[in-house]
């Protein structure tokens, strides 16, 4: 028999009622001070950006979150109007604090800040960001005190990645692993190919594998009308060797039929960009390329789906934001097999060339080029119902609620 407490009627009949339930318990908030680069209102640090405006814009109603960031765009000079120094609340469970690291008043704000706002988790975004860097030496001096570190290197580790500056890399990695493990940093990976990277780099490390970063809509793309012009195609991403455009480049020489390559980006390596260049001179009469600047993040789903593909024979992605937002707006990927979607791309009317050679791009190339209206604008709608299927059956832990538990 249970046992239940009961309480006397209030008209004395003596007659037994449960006891009239306490006051709920109290939520513990869990808060979490998080670093980045760079954030919003810049769209120049990529993917990275759009993973934190998702993770904030989806918190847990028990979870806080202050992230610090800088005061200005990637490679800009100037800070975003009236938001240096400030500490931004974005709603209810998020805020921002917008960091100009040359100015020591600034930094007396915000250790006073976060002195009388302890945090349970710290959540650094990047390997090698001043950022980061900072913050995890507070923690270990004991300046910042943090029961957890979680370490989100965002593609970082990819062997392309760490082939860049190799030697600089390797002597900064030799110094820093030991104050990593000697914190027990936990790290995030957004794919399982992440964390393979992440451990071929400190194969000590405790990888939490979470993925749930997509702010791209699964509404359905816009229609699609067949076209019988030149093939239409489009690269939107930095113009840096990671991203490889001078392989897409050198690609569209050879290929026989005509095409319209338009390319939308920051110039983040100049001497990479005169390599491209050089490339868009020598370019045949039946291939057009024009550079177009780069596009705001609102601007990206519309610009995709006037495209017949999008051209992305990237070096290696740990997440690969601008993938899915292509496939959104019902515009095929020809991409290499350095992202976690290879399957998705082949499945939604794309390509996955591997190894994504020139002669093996071109080729691919070549083909798009040959297909009919009709086949070009059946693989545009495939994209678009590929990509919502997909989104509807990707379902996974809030990345802090993850770290929360994974982090105890």
């Amino acid at each position: 028999m249970h046992d239940v407490t009961t309480a006397r009627a209030a008209d004395g009949t003596g007659a037994a009622h449960p006891e009239p339930p306490g006051p709920p318990a109290p939520v513990t908030t869990y808060r979490i001070l998080a670093t980045a680069g760079v954030f919003e209102p810049g769209y120049r640090g990529g993917g990275p950006i759009r993973s934190l405006r998702f993770i904030l814009d989806t918190l847990p109603t028990d979870i806080d979150v202050t992230l610090i960031t800088r005061d200005r765009d990637l490679g800009a000079a100037a800070p975003y109007p009236g938001l240096s120094g400030r500490l931004i609340r974005r709603d209810p469970r998020s805020s921002v604090f917008y960091l100009d690291p040359t100015s020591p008043r600034q930094w007396v704000r915000l250790l006073c800040h976060l002195r009388s706002h302890p945090a349970d988790l710290l959540y650094v975004n990047s390997l090698w960001s001043m950022f980061s860097v900072l913050a995890i030496t507070a923690a270990a001096l004991r300046l910042l005190r943090v029961p957890a570190i979680l370490l989100a290197p965002r593609g970082e580790l990819a062997p392309a990645a760490l082939a860049i500056r190799r030697r600089k890399k390797r002597l900064f990695l030799a110094v820093w692993a030991p104050v990593l493990r000697r914190l027990d940093v936990r790290w995030q990976a957004c794919s399982w190919r992440e964390q393979r990277q992440i451990l071929a780099a400190f194969p000590w490390a405790r990888v939490m594998v979470n993925g749930n970063e997509c702010p791209v809509p699964d509404r359905a793309p816009p229609p699609v009308t067949p076209h019988d012009g030149p093939l239409r195609l489009v690269f939107v991403g930095r113009i840096s060797p990671m991203k490889n455009l001078v392989t897409a480049l050198a690609a569209l020489a050879r290929v026989s039929r005509p095409v319209h390559f338009d390319i939308h980006g920051p110039r983040e390596d100049e001497a990479y960009w005169a390599r491209c260049r050089d490339l868009i001179a020598a370019m045949p009469a039946h291939v057009q390329v024009r550079y177009l600047g780069e596009l705001a993040a609102d601007e990206v789903l519309t610009t995709f789906s006037g495209y017949d593909a999008f051209l992305f024979p990237t070096l290696g992605e740990n997440y690969g934001h601008v993938i899915l937002e292509s496939l959104a707006a019902g515009c095929p990927v020809v991409c290499s097999d350095e992202t976690p979607f290879s399957d998705l791309i082949a499945s939604a009317g794309g390509v996955v060339v591997d190894p994504a050679t020139v002669p093996a791009v071109a080729a691919v190339l070549d083909s798009l080029a040959d297909r009919s209206a009709s086949e070009r604008a059946a693989a545009k709608e495939a994209a678009g119902r590929r990509y919502r299927l997909w989104r509807q059956q990707t379902r996974e832990l809030h990345v802090l609620d993850h770290a929360r538990r994974f982090c105890r």
